[in-house]
């Protein structure tokens, strides 16, 4: 007989839950039964540039070893490090090199908190660069913290994003290969992004990310339109989505994505595992 497979770990990010402190969300997880917690640094619960980040960093991994939480460090806070412009200045930027220096932060914290990814994406491509430059510049960005992933044995998660340079599966493979096919170059799969912004059917996605696959986020969509919506109130069909995840062996995080839902973020956190547990089974 077959191995049985083993039950997906759920995890919830911390962007929908911006009115709690760190401690407080890991502890509302923790009681509600989440497997792990996708944090994203930003000034609301991890600030990577926080004069006392070390220490902090050493209170939070004692808080989720506290719990039992697993982790992935995600990092994509739009206004971190520009308050007019969403996620610039990007890898693709004349200037990237305060991209290059946070996602090197993140991949250090993420090493300390026992996180083995970081999520990262590309952000928009700047006007008139020509699409050629943009591949090369992307490129030459994540080889640089490549280099640092490589000391601290930290993967890169990429996350294609709608209306990002980066969009869906097939041009996050397309980077794989511009980065010379790294072994610590992987795929964060978001369900609803796919649903949103994709040609093919949703479980073909899954299908293509699968040989990178690290990390998957899920949240409801309708097609055409980026709005994270709570499970039921968009247009996806989720049990075959979780059963192709289970099948193929899927270890990393399933982390729900709500950013919306901060102001109820304890209910929504509460509904979103109920539902997700009852799709699984």
């Amino acid at each position: 007989m077959p191995a049985p497979l083993a039950p997906l770990r759920f995890g919830y990010g911390t962007n929908g839950f911006t009115h709690h402190r760190t401690e407080d969300v890991l502890a509302v997880l923790a009681g509600l039964g989440y497997d792990g917690v996708a944090l994203t640094l930003d000034h609301v619960h991890l600030d990577p540039y926080s004069a006392d980040l070390p220490r902090r960093t050493v209170a939070l991994a004692r808080s989720l070893a506290r719990h039992q939480l697993g982790i992935t460090v995600e990092t994509g806070a739009p206004y971190l490090l520009d308050p007019r412009r969403t996620h610039r200045p990007t890898l693709m930027d004349d200037a990237p090199d305060a991209r290059i220096d946070l996602l090197r932060r993140a991949v250090r914290i993420a090493a300390d908190l026992g996180s083995p990814t970081v999520h990262l994406c590309s952000g928009p491509s700047p006007d008139g660069l020509p699409e050629q430059d943009a591949w090369k510049r992307l490129a030459a960005g994540v080889e640089e913290v490549l280099e640092t992933a490589g000391r601290y044995g930290v993967a890169l998660a990429f996350e294609p994003e709608p209306y990002m340079f980066v969009d869906t599966v097939e041009r996050c493979l397309e980077l794989a290969e511009r980065v010379g096919g790294h072994e610590l170059f992987g795929i964060t799969l978001d369900v609803g992004h796919a649903h949103c912004v994709e040609d093919r059917p949703l479980l073909d996605c899954v299908r293509l990310a699968a040989p990178r696959l690290l990390n998957v986020q899920i949240e409801d969509m309708r097609r055409g339109v980026h709005r994270h919506l709570e499970f039921g109130a968009g247009e996806i069909a989720f049990p075959p989505v979780l059963a192709a995840l289970r099948r193929l062996g899927h270890r990393g995080l399933v982390s729900v994505e709500i950013q919306g839902g901060s102001l109820d973020a304890p209910d929504v956190a509460r509904r979103s595992l109920e539902f997700l547990r009852a799709a699984a089974a």
